[in-house]
């Protein structure tokens, strides 16, 4: 694929989407009370915003898992995205393709792995991962450098920790720092 014809990393709208996105995974991470516990799985959550619907040629459906559409069709349905998050951060499992206009796709996604097919041979040298990096991070910061995807972000159901990936660079802070100066203790 061509260069996208808008720099959506840096549009407004299109940056408030993806600050949406991480501070519903920061709340969703700070409202779970059972981190510190032995072999228990917190709500994990992957997003992808793309600037692209046609998608099908780097994602596969995931079965069922489906995102509520019918009470939360976009990130700027305010109390309606934090109670969808919340939801499917618990009982689904799956990518999120959210478009750059806010839409969120109903049918979840594997977002397939980098180098499946020859094009993307010089995207795989855009990533380096990190150890903390799990599966669902790695699958992100690979999607990142895809050129039609802006930004993806997680939530690790093991840690608590926020990420956001663009162009396969990680910011990532762990659930003790989520919130800074204004995080209610």
């Amino acid at each position: 694929m061509s260069g996208l014809a808008i720099e959506y990393g840096t549009h407004e709208r299109v940056r408030e989407i993806v600050d949406r996105l991480t501070y519903c995974a920061e709340h969703v991470s700070l409202a779970f009370d059972g981190w510190d516990e032995p072999h228990v799985k917190g709500p994990g959550i992957y997003f992808a915003v793309v600037a692209d619907r046609d998608y099908g040629d780097y994602a596969d459906p995931m079965g069922e898992n489906r995102w509520p559409r019918e009470s939360c069709p976009t990130a700027f349905a305010e109390g309606e995205f934090v109670e969808a998050v919340e939801s499917v951060s618990r009982q689904q499992d799956g990518g999120i393709v959210v478009a750059v206009d806010g839409e969120i796709e109903a049918q979840m996604v594997r977002f397939r792995d980098l180098g499946t097919r020859s094009e993307e041979a010089d995207l795989v040298d855009d990533v380096s991962y990190e150890p903390w990096m799990g599966s669902r991070h790695m699958s992100a910061i690979e999607t990142s450098v895809r050129p039609e995807v802006v930004a993806t972000v997680t939530l690790s159901e093991e840690t608590g920790r926020v990420s956001v990936f663009r162009d396969g660079d990680a910011t990532s802070m762990e659930r003790d720092d989520l919130g800074g100066q204004w995080r209610a203790e």
